[in-house]
């Protein structure tokens, strides 16, 4: 498994790699902004650990720039900013996740785990199931060319929905995707919030197609495009 990590701070860049290397990764490094553009796209990596202060032009600039260019592996933002802004700034120009410093490398290890499983493949700007769609760098969806007005965990919802089209997604998945905290066995969160998107979906007497799964979750099924005549 080959990564790429990229962080301007050679002490940091050096950790990361003794870490990695540790765990079993092949891993080079890039530490300004062209640079890591540049090994990108020579390079067919695994994955990418990206930090966000980078000489050159920034990580978020260069999570814009892989993507524009057709490079799609996995990426991992860090960075010592941890405001919402900052992470939405990240996953809108790209990114796959964002882990804040201080880390512990057992949550970097668990994370890189994670996005290994996804795997890289080319994610179009707007994602389409049926007769609904939807535009994350924008944060607007539509069905049957009407948009929706969501709340930002409506929203959040529906795009991992239509990301995983026909699949039952848990409970347990759905938090920790939408909510980013883990199941208590309490929580019916998830079921008021699918509640929630199904009453804005279901418009114009059409379905919403979010179906039941008894004892195991919710899925949405891949509605028939509407047809005029």
């Amino acid at each position: 498994m080959r990564v790429l990590v990229i962080d301007g701070e050679p002490r940091t860049a050096a950790l990361l790699r003794r870490g990695l290397t540790e765990e079993g990764y092949v891993v080079d490094l890039a530490s300004t902004g062209p640079e890591a553009v540049w090994r990108a796209h020579e390079v067919p990596y695994d994955l990418i650990v990206l930090d966000v202060l980078l000489r050159g032009f920034d990580g978020f600039e260069v999570c814009r720039r892989l993507r524009a260019g057709g490079c799609w592996p996995p990426v991992l933002v860090l960075s010592a900013r941890n405001e919402v802004s900052d992470r939405v700034r990240g996953l809108d120009a790209g990114a796959d996740d964002y882990l804040a410093k201080p880390f512990s490398f057992a949550e970097l290890y668990a994370r890189l785990r994670a996005l290994t499983r996804r795997g890289g493949h080319a994610r179009p700007a707007l994602i389409a199931v049926g007769d609904l769609r939807l535009d994350p760098a924008t944060r607007r969806a539509w069905r049957a060319g009407v948009e929706l007005r969501l709340s930002p965990k409506e929203f959040a919802l529906l795009e991992l929905f239509l990301r995983h089209p026909g699949e039952v997604l848990t409970r347990t998945l759905i938090l920790e995707q939408v909510w980013e905290y883990p199941c208590d066995g309490v929580s019916n969160v998830v079921d008021q919030y699918v509640g929630y998107l199904r009453r804005k979906l279901d418009q114009g007497g059409r379905a919403s197609h979010l179906e039941t799964v008894r004892g195991a979750g919710y899925r949405l099924l891949n509605p028939a495009p509407v047809t005029s005549g």
